[in-house]
């Protein structure tokens, strides 16, 4: 088809014509709202680089899942600042630990969302990385056994689904024994299986206080150059029983959420990282660019590339507009 037969702008010229000539739909069930829990009453902390973000303490969080399922967002997204932090991690699983405590709560308060929780060291160690320190080595083979009892302690405190996000090897092989064991084969995983090395996570590491003090992740998260590597842990993940598959950051690596949604048979999760949305809010705050039109815009991408699951620091915002 060619000019002057064919002239695509006749689909274009007006908002109801563009409306039904649409490919790809954003809908609030996409997404998965993150939230950030700490210790202490009445807290609402703002997060200085990921503004209208908080940390919030238990009794305060309830309200805020609460606007989020009002919006329709069927799914929160739960990371925890323990009171302590120590080599060990010990906070981690522990009964009365900031998570534990925050699923109880929202299973009180709000029932009947989803609640999600990141399953991860970083957020507990001293150190800031991920797993458990064998000198300045952090050690696969332990650290997969405390991930499994975070796991199951948090399927035991109500969680509809965890989400491991530490990068281990064999990790969701045995989260998924340990939850089976004790009679949790209904949880689904959620694996961040193509976790990148990205310099995209600084805000997000300000919001846990998480940053590494030494050294960096790059012995476990993935290097930004590799895709086919990608693969790999995609398709090791899914052995090991993942129910979900997750790329993570979005907006740099499309091209991975494209890949995985060609080649496998699984829902594909995409997470909008904090640095991807601080730089729009950023931008817009200079008064470079429509913050409404590029969060649209980015997200869309997002759900053109091929995923099934969106979590984003926008989700409110998102489900504000298209409701």
């Amino acid at each position: 088809m060619q000019y002057p037969d064919y002239r695509p702008r006749r689909l274009r010229k007006n908002e109801n014509l563009r409306r039904l000539m649409r490919e790809t739909q954003l809908s609030v069930d996409d997404l998965v709202h993150p939230l950030f829990v700490t210790f202490g009453k009445k807290v609402k902390k703002p997060i200085a680089s990921m503004p209208d973000n908080f940390q919030l303490s238990v009794d305060y969080l309830a309200e805020e899942v609460k606007k989020t399922k009002d919006l329709g967002i069927p799914a929160v997204l739960l990371f925890g600042i323990p009171e302590k932090k120590d080599e060990m991690a010990t906070g981690v699983f522990a009964k009365q630990g900031i998570i534990q405590k925050a699923i109880r709560e929202i299973k009180d308060k709000v029932p009947d969302i989803l609640v999600i929780t990141d399953v991860c060291l970083c957020e507990y160690t001293s150190h800031g990385h991920c797993g458990m320190l064998e000198g300045n080595t952090v050690d696969n083979d332990t650290t997969i056994e405390v991930l499994a009892d975070t796991a199951l302690s948090h399927a035991e405190a109500g969680a509809d689904m965890v989400a491991p996000s530490a990068m281990m090897d064999g990790q969701i092989y045995a989260i998924r024994e340990a939850l089976d064991e004790k009679g949790f084969e209904d949880i689904p995983i959620m694996a961040y299986s193509a976790k990148y090395a990205s310099a995209f996570y600084g805000p997000f590491r300000d919001a846990a206080e998480s940053a590494p003090q030494f050294g960096d992740r790059k012995t476990y998260q993935m290097d930004p150059a590799n895709a086919d590597e990608a693969m790999r842990e995609v398709t090791l993940d899914v052995e090991e029983g993942a129910d979900i598959i997750m790329v993570k950051p979005a907006l740099p690596y499309l091209d991975i959420i494209r890949r995985t949604r060609e080649e496998f048979d699984l829902p594909v999760a995409a997470y909008s990282v904090s640095g991807e949305f601080s730089m729009i809010k950023a931008a817009a705050n200079m008064g470079w660019l429509d913050e409404e039109q590029a969060m649209m815009e980015a997200t869309i991408s997002i759900k053109r590339a091929g995923a099934d699951i969106i979590i984003t620091y926008f989700a409110r915002d998102i489900a504000k507009i298209i409701g």
